[in-house]
């Protein structure tokens, strides 16, 4: 089965709906950063994942998004900080 890396994240209202999402989501073994969850899965396990989390949310006032990210590109660096006047301004970089 082929997995591919993604990253799914949500913006959920109610805090009762956030805890839920937030254990299914940890029940999976995907690794996260507040309400960002970096993972490996196939399609199927999206499609399973994604079934098993909307029947947690609320679809009116709640949002979720999974992204594939692309294997073909190296990570690097989209931002950094610099210091002006006590004004962090980010800087962008072209790849």
């Amino acid at each position: 089965m082929k997995r591919n890396a993604a990253v799914i994240a949500y913006d959920i209202v109610e805090d009762s709906r956030r805890r839920q999402v937030h254990r299914c989501l940890k029940a999976w073994g995907l690794a996260s950063q507040y309400s960002l969850f970096e993972c490996q899965l196939s399609m199927r396990e999206a499609e399973e994942l994604f079934l098993q989390l909307t029947a947690l949310i609320d679809l009116q006032t709640d949002s979720l998004m999974l992204t594939w990210m692309d294997t073909q590109r190296s990570p690097r660096m989209v931002t950094a900080v610099k210091h002006t006047n006590n004004f962090q301004a980010p800087l962008w970089y072209e790849g």
